[in-house]
């Protein structure tokens, strides 16, 4: 493990760092950024490729992470407050970061794993929907959550820091559902999807078999395409006079209904 020190903020390397809290920058380097104690340990303990742990050398190294089995290659970069301010989106630094490169799962891995319970996403935009709804699969112990063309991108930092960790308990896996979706049908995944329109109760649907529940944009839903492969379109019956439920709650629900399920098997 190698320690160094940068005190500017027009170090090669920072700039560097800096462009990741762009899409463009994370896609060309294929890095990321993470922000915080509780997420660099996180990342540290599921054995994520983190290269650089980021410290301030005012508060000094973190001690949470003194009891972990840190990677050999690991560096340690103690930087200055001005360096922290350049490389966070936030506007107090928590005073530790991590550079992650990117994990290269695709669908051919997923394909070949185990795919009893996955959650869909056909074009989620907000970063707090997309966090929490990988924290509920995380929660019922879903096998992975698909994250399909139009969907917010899973490192900006907005989405990272909502996922409080949860991004690193369970395979997160970017895919074209045009492709994907035919090919795990004939694995014998049962694709469902919600509509406002559908006439079943997600309640009276057996969601105990491999099933991949698919949810869509805020907005617009699941986008025709997508909805015309689906097996079972269902919907979540309210007593209310709520219309309908924000989309991350919809996942929660109906991930929460099939691990229902399953227990009483």
């Amino acid at each position: 493990m190698t320690h160094t020190e940068i005190m500017s903020v027009q170090n090669a390397r920072v700039k560097e760092w800096a462009q990741l809290l762009e899409r463009k920058g994370r896609d060309k380097q294929r890095k990321y950024i993470i922000e915080g104690h509780h997420l660099v340990e996180e990342a540290l303990r599921a054995g994520a490729s983190v290269e650089t742990v980021i410290y301030s050398l005012e508060k000094g190294l973190p001690d949470g992470l003194a009891g972990l089995v840190l990677p050999s290659a690991l560096e340690w970069v103690g930087v200055s407050q001005a360096v922290l301010e350049k490389c966070t989106d936030t506007q107090t630094p928590q005073g530790v970061l991590a550079i992650v490169a990117r994990p290269q799962l695709g669908m051919d891995e997923l394909l070949a794993g185990e795919h009893d319970l996955v959650v869909v996403l056909d074009g989620v935009q907000d970063p707090g929907n997309l966090g929490t709804i990988i924290r509920s699969a995380d929660a019922v112990g879903a096998k992975a959550v698909v994250l399909g063309r139009g969907t917010v991108d899973l490192y900006n930092p907005k989405t990272i820091r909502s996922t409080m960790g949860s991004m690193y308990h369970l395979p997160i896996v970017e895919a074209d559902l045009g492709q994907l979706l035919p090919r795990a049908r004939e694995r014998g995944v049962r694709l469902v999807t919600t509509s406002l329109q559908a006439q079943r109760s997600c309640y009276d649907t057996d969601l105990r078999q491999p099933t991949w529940l698919i949810l869509g944009n805020e907005g617009r839903g699941v986008s025709p395409e997508v909805a015309a492969q689906s097996d079972v379109q269902v919907i979540i019956p309210m007593q209310g006079k709520a219309e309908s439920l924000n989309v991350a709650m919809a996942a929660t629900v109906l991930l929460f209904e099939a691990s229902r399920q399953r227990l009483q098997r």
